[in-house]
């Protein structure tokens, strides 16, 4: 099992390089469009839907990988409360079940509006790119987080050792 370990970390990092090339697109196009704005009076049309985009991109594109390693921004305020690590384990598991299982919900409620943007031939304003596009990428993403999440607590529950590799 030790060998699933490289693979997945290889596996992460695509969707960690598609959303870093999001943030600098993103970030050479607010500078652009600052410039263009303040010296040109030219602003960039397209910017406030490029940049809902983009932001999309980012956040949607890390969320699986971000779940799979525990770096979620936690409150620890119940922590003297679960002191054991067995305690801890079962705690850390049910959330992940719980949080996996939320997502599901949201993941295909999304997938619905994509379709019905994609059934209507919604496009963007300036660009006219298909909206249905950045709607179903949320939705496999948050489907795909959901997953990553149930797998994380089943093997925290499970195979406590396992999340060691992976966490590592």
């Amino acid at each position: 099992m030790s060998n699933l370990a490289p693979l997945a970390r290889r596996v992460a990092q695509l969707p960690i390089l598609l959303a870093s090339v999001a943030l600098f697109a993103l970030m050479v196009m607010t500078f652009a469009d600052v410039i263009l704005r303040s010296v040109l009076n030219a602003p960039i049309e397209a910017a406030t839907e490029l940049t809902r985009m983009l932001m999309a991109i980012v956040v949607f594109a890390v969320l699986p990988v971000l779940s799979s390693r525990d770096g979620h921004i936690v409150v620890d305020l119940f922590d003297r409360l679960f002191r054991g690590s067995l305690i801890n384990r079962l705690r850390d598991a049910v959330i992940s079940i719980i949080c996996g299982a939320m997502l599901i919900l949201p993941a295909g409620r999304v997938l619905v509006l994509a379709e019905r943007a994609r059934s209507y031939g919604d496009l963007t304003e300036y660009l006219n790119i298909p909206q249905f596009y950045i709607g179903w990428f949320i939705a496999i993403m948050t489907y795909i987080t959901a997953l990553v999440l149930l797998l994380r607590g089943v093997i925290a529950l499970f195979a406590p050792k396992l999340l060691e590799d992976f966490d590592a």
